[in-house]
């Protein structure tokens, strides 16, 4: 039999590849990592890898390149190199390309936002700061001298020759999107490590997920925001960005007035029409440049700059309550069955009122200047026996390292899910970095209201193969305080207090 010379090289190319062994395809995990004091606020960081190893090596990309834009972009920082530019004046800089992209980005966003998002809003809030420090609302003649120098120009960009000249002495802030836009640059170098097959980043409720992963993502009631508070609503969410923005976290009291920390450049006021702000979108910057530009404009206007910007879904909530939701939202929303809850049965002076919950106020401690790990923490609360009675907290990365919280794991461990930990995050405006609230509505782990009397808080915290602090505090509920409660700080723990509340 005679064989052409090409079927011969096409069996033994057969052979060859018929007896080569092909290793199996490992099942990827995700390997869950906390930090405090990025970016002035919290980070999560969830990596869909092959092995703990592979998952730290792309960890440490995205964090190496949230240093390095820190580095470049940040005003708080002296010796960035956005600070240092601004100590230049009328001549022609040559800066990063970062630093050239997110000029020209404000450049594009305070066209297209109609003068909403402006990086010359600092002299707005420079006003409200000092009225706040003074309790009385500022003259009309200094809102109009701070809306008069936010109109100017303050830079010059040479697309040509890549300079920035500054113009003028306007104070100026990379905020609104940049930190979309550093967790964009973050998130692309973690999935280039090798057998990174899905990332989930959330930096101070703002949350970049890609990859082959979904993530549930719960957003935060602006008007109940305890960690632990149901959320308004909760998505579902793969190769998108989820930013949020809003006036319940931070800004000023003015003369027995609360004000939002973000203005309006145009007028000078306080945005204090929206209450939050959520938009979902195929890119970050965009997710994070809508989202606060919506708490600026009107409803009406939102709509129509979302419309600029392909697949951008939103929900705004007013600060009179109302929400107000793109056409597409309820696609993106997880729906639960619902089943009618059964009222609680309650015994005059003998059952937690349902009208009160106790607040449950943690705050972390930082090292200045310097992100950490957050530590693994617990809070639940225990009655009078210590038995378990709720649990209010669990924060942790390692299942394996829940033993060095050894109070909560005697309590609680055979009781953990550790599938619900991996799966949801939460979008919220942005926190203060280690600032934390939780609530008891006066139930046991059953959803069952107690009966009145002594129960003890229980916050535990513990590092791996570091330090361990346990704060407990009993409070007679028959008696309730009507005055907050505050516990000594330790190492890990600054603040600690308890407040037995009316609800919202």
């Amino acid at each position: 039999m005679k064989f052409k010379f090409s079927s011969l090289i096409a069996l033994l190319l057969l052979f060859v590849c018929s007896s080569m062994t092909i290793p199996p395809t490992k099942s990827n995990r995700l390997y869950v990592t906390d930090y405090e004091n990025v970016l002035g606020t919290s980070l999560e960081i969830k990596i869909a890898s092959v092995s703990s190893d592979n998952a730290k090596a792309s960890e440490d990309k995205a964090m190496n390149v949230i240093d390095r834009m820190n580095k470049i972009l940040s005003a708080y920082d002296a010796e960035s190199e956005f600070s240092q530019w601004l100590h230049t004046n009328n001549k022609a800089i040559k800066v990063s390309p970062e630093l050239f992209e997110v000029l020209s980005l404000f450049d594009k966003w305070r066209t297209q936002s109609g003068g909403a998002l402006d990086a010359s809003a600092e002299v707005v809030s420079e006003v409200w700061k000092d009225a706040a420090k003074r309790n009385e609302q500022p003259t009309p003649a200094e809102l109009a001298s701070a809306v008069a120098k936010v109109k100017q120009t303050h830079w010059q960009l040479s697309y040509t020759n890549g300079t920035a000249t500054h113009l003028d002495d306007a104070p100026l802030m990379l905020n609104s999107f940049v930190k979309s836009y550093i967790m964009n640059k973050a998130c692309d170098a973690a999935m280039a490590s090798a057998g990174t097959t899905g990332i989930v980043l959330n930096i101070g409720g703002d949350i970049v997920v890609r990859g082959k992963h979904t993530e549930q993502i719960a957003i935060s009631d602006p008007k109940a925001d305890a960690e632990n508070d149901d959320p308004v609503s909760t998505l579902i969410i793969s190769n998108k960005t989820v930013a949020t923005s809003g006036n319940y976290r931070r800004g000023e009291m003015v003369n027995g007035l609360w004000h939002s920390h973000i203005v309006d450049p145009r007028t000078g006021m306080p945005a204090d029409q929206i209450t939050s702000a959520t938009v979902v979108a195929d890119n970050p910057t965009d997710a994070g440049a809508l989202a606060t530009a919506f708490n600026v404009l009107t409803p009406t206007e939102s709509k129509t700059l979302a419309a600029s910007v392909p697949n951008a879904e939103y929900m705004i909530i007013t600060s009179g309550g109302e929400r107000i939701e793109s056409k597409g939202w309820k696609k993106l929303e997880r729906v639960y069955a619902t089943t009618a809850a059964a009222p609680a049965t309650l015994k005059a002076d003998k059952t937690w009122d349902p009208a009160y919950v106790l607040k449950i106020n943690v705050e972390l401690a930082q090292i200045e200047g310097m992100r950490v790990h957050r530590p693994y923490l617990a809070v639940w609360i225990a009655d009078k026996d210590k038995k378990p009675v709720k649990s209010i907290a669990l924060w942790y990365n390692k299942t394996k390292f829940l033993d060095e919280m050894p109070s909560w794991y005697d309590a609680y461990y055979n009781k953990i899910s550790n599938a619900d930990q991996s799966v949801t995050s939460t979008t919220s405006a942005t926190r203060s970095a280690g600032n934390y609230t939780l609530k008891w509505d006066g139930k046991n782990d059953k959803g069952e209201l107690v009966k009145l009397g002594t129960y003890a808080i229980m916050v535990e915290v513990a590092r791996e193969h570091g330090t361990h602090q346990l704060m407990t505090q009993e409070i007679d509920f028959t008696k309730a305080p009507k005055t907050p409660i505050a516990l000594t700080g330790n190492v890990e723990v600054k603040s600690a207090s308890f407040e037995y509340v009316k609800k919202d």
